[in-house]
């Protein structure tokens, strides 16, 4: 078409997001560029993305970028970009655990990931958090399967399951599970867990902001005062997690508590950083999961959690729960997490050409 780009892109729901995936050698080369490129395709900056594939909200508009990976312990490499909705920034501070979901089918169906007959092991580099997931993925008579019987909350209907597997998530951003030296910090006069399992979050009582923590998010998103006190948090506690000056990045994501009402082990109420979350990130579940297995953290005395050292935490959310399991192990200075894993699935949308201006990049 003239004056425009094409450039292949499938579109996929991953978990409880869905996004663009790329190919990396159909994208520009440098950041610049890319960055320039995905901002076009999205539709940003505006707050509706009537020019592009977003669906103007965060969680609609995300993408993966995926390549061949040049290392030995890994089949592709992941890189996550959350494309802001109303402002033109495109984001790879963080990593996604839900579009990560459907990077094992999506690298699968490229060719990328030879299939195995009934299931097929995807290692995935994510370059984000330079962390390893192991993601299998369903794949009867050598094809991707999207159909089964595994529900999650926040999705209709039922999917094939897709098991994902993290190995050394811990300290994945700030470089330490507790970035902070401490399990719990007193921030602006309020006790907080700064942590870090595979996305960094700060953990609170939302009773110690006012809150009771079973809000819907609408009345989050409208409530100034709750939102200034988070925000004045979130602040003080970027340069605590060694995340530097935060004003402008999407994490640490802000996650109020309280006791769980469906029989899980924890309320949550999560800022994205500045938009109450419907549900709850992957990764950010599987932090606030870990936070409530340390001792002495903010969730002590409100988050209910299983014996043993395999732990399976329901983490409720306001859409329905999330479901982590932590392998733990005590030593010296207290409980160790050693493994973490859970359950997502994903389903490809459209496959097809994303076009883009030629003024801002004409393919070569």
């Amino acid at each position: 078409m003239a004056g425009q780009t094409k450039i292949p892109c499938v579109m996929m729901r991953g978990g409880t997001s869905k996004g663009a995936y790329f190919l990396a050698r159909d994208l520009p080369p440098s950041a610049a560029a890319r960055d320039r490129v995905l901002l076009a395709a999205m539709g940003s900056p505006d707050t509706r993305q009537i020019d592009g594939l977003g669906g103007a909200h965060p969680l609609t508009s995300k993408v993966a970028i995926v390549a061949p990976s040049e290392r030995s312990d890994a089949d592709v490499d992941y890189l996550f970009a959350q494309v802001v909705v109303n402002e033109p920034k495109v984001d790879i501070s963080p990593t996604c655990g839900n579009i990560l979901a459907g990077v094992g089918p999506f690298a699968i169906e490229q060719g990328l990931v030879q299939p195995g007959a009934g299931e097929t092991r995807v290692r995935i580099f994510m370059v984000n958090t330079r962390s390893l997931c192991i993601a299998t993925v369903k794949t009867p008579g050598g094809e991707v399967s999207y159909e089964g019987e595994t529900r999650i909350a926040g999705v209709p209907g039922t999917s094939a399951p897709i098991l994902l597997d993290f190995e050394n998530i811990a300290g994945s951003s700030c470089g330490a599970l507790l970035p902070t030296g401490k399990i719990r910090d007193m921030i602006e006069g309020v006790p907080v867990t700064c942590v870090d399992n595979g996305m960094p979050v700060v953990v609170f009582a939302a009773k110690d902001v006012g809150r009771n923590g079973y809000e819907l998010p609408a009345a989050l998103d409208a409530d100034a005062e709750v939102k200034q006190c988070i925000e004045a948090i979130r602040l003080k506690a970027g340069p605590l997690m060694r995340l530097g000056d935060v004003a402008k990045k999407v994490v640490p994501k802000m996650t109020l508590v309280a006791p769980p009402r469906e029989g899980g082990a924890v309320a949550t109420r999560t800022f994205i950083p500045h938009v109450c979350h419907e549900a709850i990130g992957v990764l950010g579940a599987v932090s606030v999961a870990t936070a409530c297995v340390l001792e002495g953290s903010a969730t002590e005395g409100i988050a209910k959690v299983p014996a043993g050292e395999t732990k399976i935490l329901s983490v409720e959310h306001p859409t329905g729960e999330f479901t982590v399991q932590l392998e733990t192990t005590r030593a010296a200075g207290g409980i160790e997490i050693k493994r973490a894993a859970l359950l997502r699935t994903a389903r490809r949308l459209f496959d097809g050409n994303v076009l883009v201006p030629r003024a801002v990049w004409d393919g070569r």
